[in-house]
């Protein structure tokens, strides 16, 4: 099967804008299979809904809506998908130098310019953030020109001022994925994500990316910060998260659906991800299943 790399997006400020702010109702923005990048920094924040999110290396969980901000270049799929259910999607998308390369050099913007630093890694914000951020957010996409940039950069300096949120891709990961690097390991991205479901062996893997298992090992770890098998497993714990909040089925189904094919190693795995059972973390979304 042909893997394509990630797409390159192009990104167009709106009209009378220097950045670009959009709002997708319910299920409208369905990119959840396009693995993309583009040089602009995105501001994502999903109301209501639950899904995966793969950003850079990382792939977890959000339930009830999410507030992420992903730096310049770092691959990603889109969040939100026909199972998403969530209410509507804002979408901001700015580059660095939307206002001029030397406004983060004053030192009002210093906070912003360390907040757009980390964001290269990817992160994700706390439930109390997103609630308060998200309404300014839709606020802002409705205001005229000038006042949706005075919002915007307070928005900015809001996000720059918390330390309540998470940084989703070990320090190393963007540092590393120069451009020759991204074919290759956006192939082994893609390959995981339409196989997870799928034994994948060292061998398989290695053979892809035209390596020899040590070499490929190697490569893989210094990438991201994670060996093959801890990423396959993250992705398919975080399928098991999914099923388990939103689907009527077993433990045991759940462990099958999610490419496990060891009960026990499954459960174990899980809590390792977790720090919970899978029927513990089930119990939290009342999905208890007898």
């Amino acid at each position: 099967m042909k893997h394509s790399n990630p797409a390159f997006e192009a990104v167009k400020p709106n009209l009378g804008s220097s950045f670009t702010s959009l709002k997708f109702l319910k299920n409208e923005n369905i990119k959840s299979h396009v693995w993309h990048y583009h040089p602009e920094i995105e501001l994502i924040f999903v109301c209501g809904g639950s899904g995966k999110r793969q950003i850079g290396s990382n792939i977890s969980y959000f339930s009830d809506g999410d507030l992420v901000l992903m730096g310049t270049n770092l691959p990603h799929c889109g969040m939100t998908n026909e199972n998403t259910n969530n209410d509507y999607e804002m979408v901001i998308q700015f580059k660095p130098d939307f206002l001029g390369k030397e406004i983060w050099a004053l030192p009002e913007m210093q906070k912003i310019s360390v907040l757009l630093e980390k964001a290269k890694a990817g992160i994700v914000f706390s439930e109390k953030i997103k609630k308060q951020v998200g309404e300014k957010i839709v606020e802002m996409h409705h205001s005229d020109s000038f006042s949706k940039l005075m919002k915007f950069l307070s928005i900015l300096d809001e996000l720059a001022s918390t330390n309540e949120y998470r940084i989703l891709n070990a320090g190393k990961y963007y540092l590393q994925t120069q451009m020759e690097d991204n074919e290759r390991i956006n192939h082994i991205f893609n390959y995981v994500k339409d196989h997870f479901k799928e034994q994948i062996t060292l061998e398989q893997i290695a053979d892809l990316a035209s390596m020899k298992v040590p070499s490929f090992c190697r490569y893989f770890k210094k990438i991201t910060n994670k060996t093959f098998t801890q990423f396959v497993n993250e992705y398919r714990i975080t399928h098991s998260l999914k099923l388990l909040a939103e689907q009527p089925l077993s433990i045991t189904e759940v462990c099958f659906e999610s490419g496990f094919n060891n009960f026990s190693y499954f459960n174990k795995t899980f809590k390792e991800f977790t720090g919970k059972s899978p029927s513990q973390y089930r119990k939290e979304f009342n999905y208890l299943i007898e």
